[in-house]
């Protein structure tokens, strides 16, 4: 979910930063400029007072004249600006450099033509930093309320596209760290209302793979997400109330019924006395009670393996391994099956190894009783970072896809395999006793034929 939520928020606060970032650098590009033409305008007003002044004076206008022209040129020099005064037919009175004259065409023409209409020119087009470009006023010359010149400067844009940069460098930093803030603050924001999540997420993945004790510990986060966790708290303090219920009453069910049935098989026993020792129903009866003796024993046994806790501790599991495979030898020699281990000669791991034990004697009795003659059951012990493996392959017919879905159920046996002894009990009571201390069983299929059972473990300690 973090994921997901991070990068909306931050393009949600780039689009906002990024709103705000371009209007302000548009006004200060119109600020930066509207400066130069305010200084343009101050001087165009200035020449313009001096050009009235040479002509209002016949006798000295040629003095006069010479001074224009002085002044003129050092402006040129000094700010590297073009400026001139015009009459009204376009004659210089006064120009630096001398060879320069009204534009013809543009936006200095328009100027001209404006400031002869006796008011000033408009400002001209924005200038963008990656667009040269240069920047003509004009003001007209009046006296007696005629306009009898026109000032015209003409500036070049180098230094106002440099400023306007400059400006844009400050705003983009300004932008960039505002973005690294609010990225921070996304990062503290997302931690804060997903923890409650994540807390949840690991209590409810506790709970699905069998330690009924998780809970979501108080916390911070948003109040809805803090009421979700005292929800679920509660929801699964029920199922646990409800499971344990059900575990006393299968383990009581269990035990009363062996009493009764034990009574029964006794019987019997003494009626097959009195009866031929052929007699084919006794011989079914007494079969079928014994079946029933060992389904009780199995849901004891699933009853208690879902209520006790583990007590884990480090184990040397190729040992532990070894020691199953050789008491279970005899049996396989009996069948005419071979039981070999294999894989590493010492890994450890923190597990129950009672619970351990007992989950293998399970699966290597399951593999026994489907393994035909002249073939090999296989256990291999083996180390994959954090966890042990115990692989259990044998040589018997496998399960097809759908089979493999539904291995472990309660009860749950294979159409094709009806008439083998068992009750469908012992995977689920080995997946229970490994469950509780964080181990786990998986099924897949052994080729070219048979069935792959591996017995998952963990290598550290639940507290590390």
């Amino acid at each position: 979910m973090r994921a997901r939520l991070l990068p909306l928020l931050i393009v949600l606060m780039a689009g906002v930063l990024l709103a705000l970032g371009f209007p302000l650098a548009l006004s200060l590009a119109g600020a930066r400029q509207q400066r130069v033409i305010v200084d343009r305008l101050d001087d165009t007003a200035r020449i313009a007072a001096e050009a009235q002044f040479v002509t209002e004076i016949p006798a000295s206008e040629a003095e006069r004249h010479s001074t224009l022209q002085n002044e003129l040129a050092r402006y040129d020099t000094v700010y590297g600006i073009r400026a001139g005064v015009f009459y009204r037919d376009g004659r210089a009175m006064a120009a630096a450099p001398r060879s320069w004259t009204v534009p013809a065409v543009g936006e200095g023409r328009q100027a001209f033509q404006e400031a002869l209409a006796g008011r000033r020119s408009r400002d001209p087009s924005q200038v963008w930093p990656w667009r040269r470009g240069r920047l003509v006023v004009a003001s007209p010359v009046v006296r007696n309320g005629d306009v009898i010149a026109v000032v015209v400067t003409d500036s070049p844009t180098g230094q106002l596209r440099s400023r306007i940069v400059r400006g844009w460098l400050l705003i983009a930093a300004g932008e960039t760290a505002a973005m690294l803030l609010a990225v921070g603050a996304a990062i503290r924001l997302t931690g804060w209302v997903l923890l409650p999540v994540r807390t949840l997420d690991a209590a409810t993945h506790g709970i699905a793979t069998g330690r009924m004790k998780s809970r979501v510990a108080s916390g911070g986060g948003p109040p809805e997400l803090r009421r979700l966790a005292h929800s679920f708290n509660e929801m699964a303090d029920n199922v646990e109330d409800v499971l344990e219920q059900q575990r006393a009453f299968v383990a009581d069910a269990s035990h009363q019924l062996r009493n009764p049935l034990a009574a029964l098989l006794l019987r019997i026993e003494l009626l097959s006395f009195e009866l031929p020792e052929d007699n084919a129903e006794i011989a079914s009866v007494r079969t079928e009670g014994k079946r029933l003796a060992e389904v009780l024993d199995d849901l004891l046994d699933l009853a208690l393996a879902e209520h006790t806790d583990a007590e884990l501790r480090l184990t040397d599991i190729a040992e532990l391994a070894l020691e199953r495979v050789a008491a279970w030898r005899p049996l396989a020699e009996g069948k005419g099956v071979r039981l070999t281990q294999d894989g590493a000669a010492a890994v450890t791991a923190w597990v129950d190894p009672v619970a351990l034990s007992s989950a293998l004697d399970a699966v290597i009795d399951n593999a026994l009783k489907f393994t035909p003659e002249g073939e090999q059951v296989t256990v291999t012990v083996s180390a994959h970072g954090a966890t042990c493996r115990i692989t259990v392959a044998d040589g018997g017919p496998g399960l097809g896809q759908d089979e493999l879905a539904r291995i472990g159920d309660r009860f749950w046996r294979s159409n094709r395999h009806q008439n083998v002894k068992g009750s469908g009990l012992g995977l689920s009571i080995s997946r229970s006793l490994l469950s509780s201390g964080g181990g786990s069983l998986s099924y897949e299929q052994n080729e070219p034929h048979g069935l792959r059972v591996t017995v998952t473990v963990p290598r550290t300690s639940p507290g590390s």
